[in-house]
């Protein structure tokens, strides 16, 4: 059973999801919150496997709650997907560097949402290759926001590849194929990469190999 926080600050939005959610025989919403203080106290209640968080909210907004969920060792089983009406505004980039595992449109069709939740709970990054090219072209790209990578010479060669493919947006089998392994070698290789670079998800190795120069805009 996949367990559900939702917290936003629209109680039509929440209803409207867990609507979607509560018809699912292996989804279960375990609590809904009005505003991110809340959803970190019933965090830490409830512990769930997927907390569906808004950006923009009272008292504490989705990405100090996001940023204080990933600090607590107690919660890291607890995966943050960012909500946001607006696509890719300023704030989905910082959720990400926040430790979020990836984020969705409120006007997402119901069985992408129900997929996306799913995705989540299992550990995956919400982040399609497009996706990751539109968030590294308008943000990683500025000037400033590459190069500050620390950790990738602990690297090995392999586990460096395996992190650039991550980048670019592929799953475990297509890195498997692209560099001749099998697709368990290829998810050691991230996971060991993600140890050294305690990194929480793969939504942060993307962060961290654009943010270090391991891959560009251009080779994406």
């Amino acid at each position: 059973m996949i367990r559900v926080l939702l917290v936003d600050d629209q109680p039509l939005i929440r209803s409207g999801f867990r609507a979607l959610l509560d018809v699912e025989n292996d989804i279960d919403v375990v609590a809904e919150a009005a505003d991110g203080s809340e959803g970190l106290t019933l965090a830490r209640e409830h512990l769930p496997d997927v907390a569906l968080i808004d950006i923009q909210m009272p008292v504490i907004d989705g990405i100090e709650a996001t940023r204080r969920i990933a600090a607590d060792p107690a919660l890291a089983q607890v995966h943050v997907v960012i909500l946001t009406n607006y696509g890719l505004d300023e704030y989905v980039f910082n959720a990400l560097r926040a430790g979020a595992a990836g984020f969705l449109v409120k006007d997402i069709l119901p069985e992408d949402f129900l997929h996306a939740i799913r995705v989540a709970a299992r550990g995956d990054a919400l982040l399609a290759p497009s996706i990751t090219r539109k968030l590294i072209n308008r943000y990683v790209s500025q000037p400033g926001n590459t190069g500050t990578g620390t950790g990738l010479k602990e690297l090995t060669n392999r586990e460096r590849e395996a992190v650039a493919l991550v980048a670019q947006g592929l799953s475990n089998d297509q890195i498997a194929d692209h560099m001749v392994i099998s697709p368990t070698t290829a998810k050691t290789h991230i996971n060991r990469a993600m140890t050294k670079l305690h990194a929480r998800d793969r939504a942060q190795l993307v962060v961290l190999a654009y943010e270090s120069g391991l891959v560009t805009p251009r080779n994406s």
